[in-house]
């Protein structure tokens, strides 16, 4: 057997409370002894997942929503906004009071300071207010950039600047992303490298940014706590992530 399970962390190994349930951590380390490789799917930095890395001994992980991806503690892939494209965005939004933060595999840097719409999304992510610097990207790789701006005012976002994507993981906040990228993506980075195919893998996610995830691989499972969307393309639906969903989808599936 040579499969591999992607796990995204926000709603799918982090509960409600932002903490890994004892039954998800026997859950994966059970199907690591029955021979499955383990690997991070998510839209969070490489530094915000360094605990959860060590706790569950994972070295092969896609962040960035696929834009910075790890495979056994090497980086094999990177992607990101160009320059002058950010330049642009960032300029549209600050004429509207719709600041940015920018981050990379070590730091996150916010635009402006002391904006709430910034300070609420972050401390949904029990994150607190980045350092200042709003020219940060232009002398820096940024493999992420988060805008901050209300679900009302995306439609015009995706109007100025049809080369992006925005994907939404806040009432007031989206990642841009460049088109086509996603989680699937750098999924298929970490495959290339092992030599097999998407039919391989499984994966497990919550939100929208997880929707390619689920349809790309081969078994795709959403939390039952997860967005209608993502659950309308699942191939199976666990129960909530606070009722031990996902050991009980991992035991029904027989990866326990």
């Amino acid at each position: 057997m040579n499969k591999i399970l992607f796990f995204d962390v926000d709603g799918t190994l982090y509960n409600s409370e932002k903490k890994l349930p004892e039954s998800a951590k026997n859950a994966l380390l059970e199907a690591r002894h029955n021979g499955y490789e383990l690997a991070i799917a998510t839209g969070r930095a490489p530094f915000m997942i360094e605990s959860l890395l060590e706790e569950l001994d994972i070295n092969t992980y896609v962040t960035f929503n696929g834009q910075y991806v790890v495979y056994k503690g090497e980086v094999v892939y990177t992607n990101g906004i160009e320059k002058e494209e950010l330049a642009k965005i960032i300029a549209f939004g600050d004429a509207r009071n719709e600041p940015v933060v920018f981050l990379d595999d070590k730091r996150m840097i916010a635009s402006v300071c002391d904006h709430m719409m910034v300070a609420e999304s972050l401390d949904t992510l029990r994150y607190p207010y980045p350092e200042l610097d709003s020219s940060y990207y232009m002398q820096n790789d940024v493999y992420q950039t988060l805008i901050f701006m209300e679900e009302k005012d995306e439609p015009l976002y995706c109007e100025m600047f049809p080369n992006v994507q925005f994907v939404r993981w806040h009432p007031y906040s989206c990642d841009i992303l460049p088109k086509g990228g996603s989680k699937a993506v750098g999924i298929e980075k970490v495959l290339d490298k092992m030599g097999i195919t998407l039919k391989d893998a499984i994966a497990f996610g919550d939100g929208i940014n997880d929707i390619e995830m689920l349809q790309a691989v081969g078994t795709g499972v959403a939390m039952g706590n997860g967005h209608e969307r993502v659950k309308a393309i699942a191939h199976h639906i666990a129960d909530h992530v606070d009722e031990d969903g996902l050991a009980k989808i991992m035991r029904k599936l027989a990866i326990i």
